[in-house]
């Protein structure tokens, strides 16, 4: 980093408020939390690459907005008594409370100042990026309510807005903007008509629910306006101004206060300050909110709406050691270079946005507005290490910290930000592939690759591709002819030694009495009989088929040929698919059979009798060539791979010999294994979620089915009157194939929605979907089917995937500067 990005950085995390990358229509996203056993390899070493350094004096701190709307909380420890402070300093001295726990509420000390009975207020709504934005915003406004918006814009700033309908009071102005933020518009406001009328940051500061971008990225590393939020934890919306903006700082005004009572003892105090609880041995005896511990302090104070909020007064480290776990759980991704990765970005994530919910007197939430924070309670050995061995290092770009967002399941390929959210196009996320290129996926697959010393059999004939497989469970069951296996000696007859050989095979693996067999027994009626005597010990056919169902079976052109005593066991072998005709619909029973409908007939009864000893399981990516399954109960296990050893792969329903196999995770295989407990023989099918590294993840593959009717309600809001939904149309993707434009034909009209709306108006887990109809009778559409990838926005790192390459040797770095174009990695602290 230069010396000049340097100055920059340190001047950027020492202002007031830090910046943020610009995003409009934000999304708020909400992720499942599983916790999936995996293998991983989580040893540590020195990072290889550089990381720069912008040394702060001290680690910052952070507000956590626990809890916004409480009517009373309760304040504990384990120690003896709780520590408090209260007044507007948090370095006053701490003095004993004679309690270790308290029930706090919330008091009005003095009539609220009422409002001048002719004072009118106006609903705004903020519109960065362009006019051609504002006026989409004013045409949806318009639909919605009926009323005239207005498009303003702001010169000194650059900023559009949309007033909607003229003044009025501010009961009536707060029911407005509650009906269009329950509609989907974002950064709606209530100013007051007196306000100066281009005070944009009234305008995006009054409600901390607003979610908003700015034309330029980075334009004023002094502030940033206070915003509503969503990183991938949700992706985020930050709008930069001009001018300084102050810390998260309490609210509470002097009109109202909080009382802290102790069981048995009454009230302990009054206060009108923000109260400051600890416990006086935090590491043994944290203090606790509503029973869960939490590092760091508690602070309370009664907000604007006479209820209480609940902070959690922290160290940057110690928020991170609660924040990982929750997003990239340790259980179910245990890897080490995955865990640093996502403790980089949420500890990035956490300096970029500090601020944003100022006005509300804390600077992030614990929820996914913010990042998900579960204290104390949740953190993870493996996840703390992770914390600890990255400590104070963040992600940069142009010496500023990076908006730094995540996706839990990218589904194969990241999509650019400004696609998603509007906005300007931000440099470090652009659309990448949730894995290396072409050249590094092959050769990864190398780690991930189990070989044979057996040469594959190549047949030349299609139908011989099947008896590849049945020679090569025959012979791993003791029928194993000692010649190499040829088109030649497959399409050749069967000898009476090769015939005796197979029927024995039968009878052993059935626990029968093998039959006594004669010259004949190399023809197809004799060798039909020799079968079902081995495999049942006596003729199933004889008992259960009578002579009408022996003709009816048997009613091809040479059947008459087949002598009497062979007839019905002949009719039951081809009717269960153990015996087969020829290409022209004959037997030939006179004619000696050819050695591959022989053995086609043995492993077809054995497979379906269930008589073969195969084991089936799925795979887990192999290791330095062991083959590791996953029972279906109990930990993994990994398998010795015998050296000559049969395997096969299948490409569409057919399996074919192969001299390796790539087990990225996720096959469903079939194997057997010799005496030593070795795998001699192995077939996989490819996983159904692919080889990207977000293979892991249980939305790596997902489909969702609506009816007409329900794409109609749940578009109802965004596409405005279009009468009944008639059809979907995709008109633009983006570089990951997500939908950006999704045209909504209805019986009235037809209208668009785009970019990062498409996958909460459409309710779906993400937007890279392909729409499959269904049609009634009479050809109308009645439903849709939606098949997709992903879980999420789609945009910066995905998380899974992160996992998915740290598996395949990534170091965190590595993983970071993949996801991010561009970025530095440097130490604060």
């Amino acid at each position: 980093m230069s010396p000049s990005s340097r100055t920059k950085l340190l001047a950027c995390l020492c202002a007031p408020l830090l910046v943020c990358a610009p995003f409009a229509h934000a999304q708020v996203e909400t992720r499942p939390r599983r916790a999936l056993d995996s293998n991983s390899n989580t040893t540590s070493t020195s990072p290889p690459f550089e990381i720069t350094t912008a040394r702060l004096n001290n680690e910052p701190t952070i507000r956590i907005g626990l809890v916004t709307s409480a009517r009373s909380v309760t304040i504990s420890t384990a120690a003896p008594a709780l520590n408090v402070t209260s007044g507007t300093s948090e370095n006053e001295p701490p003095q004993t409370l004679a309690a270790a726990r308290v029930r706090i509420e919330p008091r009005v000390l003095a009539p609220l100042p009422t409002e001048s009975a002719n004072e009118m207020f106006r609903v705004e709504i903020a519109v960065i990026e362009s006019a051609a934005a504002a006026e989409t915003v004013a045409h949806d406004v318009r639909a919605l309510t009926g009323a005239e918006p207005s498009v303003v814009h702001d010169a000194p700033t650059n900023a559009w807005r949309v007033r909607v309908g003229p003044p009025v009071a501010r009961a009536e102005a707060e029911e407005l903007r509650g009906r269009l933020e329950e509609a989907g518009f974002a950064a709606v406001s209530v100013v007051g008509e007196s306000s100066p009328p281009n005070n944009t940051q009234k305008i995006n500061t009054n409600d901390q629910r607003a979610a908003q971008s700015s034309g330029s990225q980075f334009k004023d590393t002094r502030a940033v306006v206070n915003n509503r939020s969503s990183n991938n934890t949700g992706a985020s919306g930050n709008t930069h101004a001009s001018g300084n903006v102050r810390l998260a700082a309490r609210v509470s005004p002097p009109t109202r206060g909080l009382v802290v009572y102790a069981a048995g003892a009454g009230a302990l105090m009054d206060a009108r300050a923000p109260v400051l609880f600890a416990s006086p041995d935090e590491q043994s005896a944290p203090v606790r909110f509503n029973e869960k511990p939490y590092r760091g302090r508690i602070e309370v104070f009664t907000n604007l709406n006479g209820s209480l909020t609940v902070v959690n007064v922290i160290g940057l480290e110690d928020y991170v050691r609660g924040v990982v776990p929750n997003e990239l759980s340790p259980g179910g991704w245990p890897a080490l270079e995955a865990l640093k990765a996502q403790a980089v970005a949420a500890r990035t994530y956490a300096v970029s946005h500090r601020g944003q919910f100022n006005a509300e007197g804390f600077d992030l939430l614990p929820t996914t507005r913010s990042q998900v924070y579960g204290g104390l309670s949740t953190e993870q050995p493996l996840s703390t290490r992770a914390v600890e061995e990255t400590r104070g290092i963040i992600a940069t770009y142009n010496g500023e910290p990076i908006n730094a967002l995540y996706t839990s399941t990218c589904g194969g390929r990241t999509e650019d930000a400004e696609q998603i959210f509007g906005g300007a196009s931000v440099p470090y996320l652009r659309g990448r592939e949730c894995t290396e290129t072409v050249e590094q996926t092959r050769a990864a697959f190398a780690s991930f690759t189990i070989q044979t010393t057996r040469e594959p059999f190549n047949p030349h004939t299609a139908e011989h591709v099947a008896s590849a497989r049945e020679v090569a469970l025959l012979a791993v069951h003791g029928f194993r002819p000692n010649v190499r296996l040829t088109d030649e000696w497959l399409d050749a007859n069967i000898i009476n030694e090769e015939a005796r050989a197979l029927v024995e095979l039968v009878a052993r693996l059935a626990h029968h009495t093998s039959p006594i067999v004669t010259n004949d027994m190399v023809r197809p009626p004799a060798f039909a009989t020799a079968l079902a005597l081995a495999l049942d010990g006596e003729s199933r056919a004889d008992v259960l088929l009578d002579n009408a169902d022996v003709t009816y079976l048997l009613a091809f052109r040479d059947a008459d040929e087949i002598p009497a005593p062979n007839r019905a066991d002949v009719a039951m072998l081809l009717r269960d698919g153990h015996l087969s005709l020829l290409p022209d619909a004959t037997l030939h029973p006179r004619q000696p059979l050819a050695r591959a409908r022989a053995i086609h007939a043995v492993a077809h009864a054995l497979e379906a009798r269930g008589l073969l000893s195969l084991q089936r399981s799925n795979a887990r990516p192999s290791a330095n060539g062991a083959l590791i399954i996953r029972p279906a109960k109990g930990a993994d296990r990994a398998l010795t791979l015998s050296g000559d050893a049969y395997l096969f792969r299948a490409f569409g329903e057919t399996l074919y010999p192969v001299r390796s196999l790539s087990l990225v995770g996720g096959e469903p295989i079939v194997f057997h294994t010799d005496a030593r407990g070795a795998v001699d023989y192995l077939e996989a099918r490819p996983a159904p979620n692919g080889a990207a590294s977000d293979r892991f993840s249980p939305y790596a593959n997902w489909t969702t089915t609506l009816s007409a009717t329900e794409v109609g309600h749940r578009l109802a809001r965004s596409t405005g009157h279009v009468g009944a939904v008639t059809d979907l149309r995709v008109v633009a993707r983006g570089i990951s194939r997500r939908a950006l434009d999704l045209e909504v034909t209805g019986t009235s009209g037809m209208a668009h929605v785009r970019g990062g709306r498409i996958r909460s108006a459409l309710g779906l887990r993400e937007q890279l979907f392909i729409v499959d109809r269904r049609y009634d009778e009479s050809g109308r559409v009645v439903g849709f089917t939606f098949t997709g990838r992903g879980w999420g926005h789609g945009v910066g790192m995905c998380q899974v995937g992160a996992y998915g390459l740290a598996r395949a040797g990534w170091s965190y770095d590595k993983i970071l500067k993949h996801y991010y174009t561009g970025i530095e990695l440097t130490k604060l602290y």
